[in-house]
């Protein structure tokens, strides 16, 4: 079996697609083709892998047969480390989608890895987003973003202000400014929304069944959510409050309804039959649709509904158990 070669370094490596159209030319092969996946190759190491390692080296490999592997090369300069990115035609079936060979290299702390199979729901609204918004929209919505988590975190300055992080309260009760009032209304009228049509065989329990929407809209949000969602984590609080009576005591019957519903989801699923799954995914994509639009009542105000209503929720703390 014969090899063709071509290693690049620098500048020189954008003119490696152009001298596999030439190699495809010499050898009768499909030079389009290698070129296309050096190109992808290299755009996936250096956007959708952002490791702090930038490439510099390029070994792209042919065999007669058409088969052809890559060798990446990246280089940290404060770290003075490299790491290598292999890759192979043979078994690749998504340049997206899991898919190196290897990545040989030092670790060096969380990195944006957009080639993950866990991220393959950020990929797709990534391209939602922008045929949705277009980049424009997007922008202005980054903007919107960045304005609100400088806001929230104080002066305090942050290496990377864009990665997701949990800024908390030194307080303990949950207030209305720790949440966004827009997204719990959506979550709200979801649940009032599509609990009727999509929940109506489904929870059994009588008078708890409209209030077990309501946990589980907050709970498809956990589940479907991207990080950016969570951005007010007290707000997933008043799915089922908490065992020391904040903001209001648990529900039990609605936390063990809760968790009956998500078991005969995903045993169903198992069996194929995702009816539950696919009306608990409606739950978030309607509070979506819903939360720019919608208003409802105060946290005050559904904080002192709650424990209105706790004892007949089968509400407990770690006190009332004593």
């Amino acid at each position: 079996m014969e090899f063709t070669c071509a290693v690049v370094a620098g500048k020189y490596s954008r003119q490696t697609p152009q001298e596999l159209l030439s190699v495809g030319e010499l050898v009768g092969l499909d030079g389009a083709v290698f070129a296309k996946a050096s190109r992808l190759v290299a755009k996936v190491d250096s956007a959708a892998v952002q490791d702090g390692f930038q490439l510099y080296l390029h070994s792209f490999i042919v065999t007669d047969d058409g088969q052809w592997t890559v060798v990446q090369q990246g280089m940290n300069g404060r770290l003075k480390q490299a790491r290598r990115y292999h890759w192979l035609s043979h078994g690749l079936e998504s340049f997206v989608n899991e898919p190196h060979a290897a990545i040989e290299g030092p670790g060096y702390g969380e990195i944006v890895n957009l080639t993950d199979r866990r991220a393959e729901d950020s990929r797709s609204r990534q391209l939602g987003l922008l045929s949705s918004l277009g980049p424009d929209g997007i922008i202005r919505e980054l903007a919107i973003l960045e304005k609100r988590e400088a806001k929230s975190a104080g002066p305090v300055r942050r290496e990377q202000p864009l990665l997701p992080t949990l800024v908390l309260p030194q307080h303990h009760d949950v207030r209305s400014r720790d949440l966004s009032l827009g997204r719990l209304h959506g979550n709200l009228a979801a649940a009032a929304n599509r609990g009727p049509s999509d929940f109506s065989e489904l929870l059994l329990t009588p008078g708890v069944g409209a209030r077990t929407v309501r946990a589980l809209a907050l709970v498809a949000e956990v589940v479907h959510g991207s990080p950016y969602r969570f951005t007010d984590p007290a707000r997933f609080s008043l799915a089922h409050g908490g065992k020391d009576g904040h903001p209001f005591p648990v529900p039990l019957r609605v936390y063990d309804e809760t968790i009956r519903v998500l078991k005969s989801a995903v045993q169903n699923a198992k069996l194929g039959r995702d009816e539950e799954l696919a009306a608990i995914k409606r739950l978030d994509q309607e509070a979506r649709k819903l939360e720019r639009h919608v208003s409802g009542p105060s946290v005050e105000q559904l904080i002192a509904e709650e424990r209105t209503h706790s004892e007949s929720y089968g509400g407990q703390t770690i006190w009332s158990r004593r």
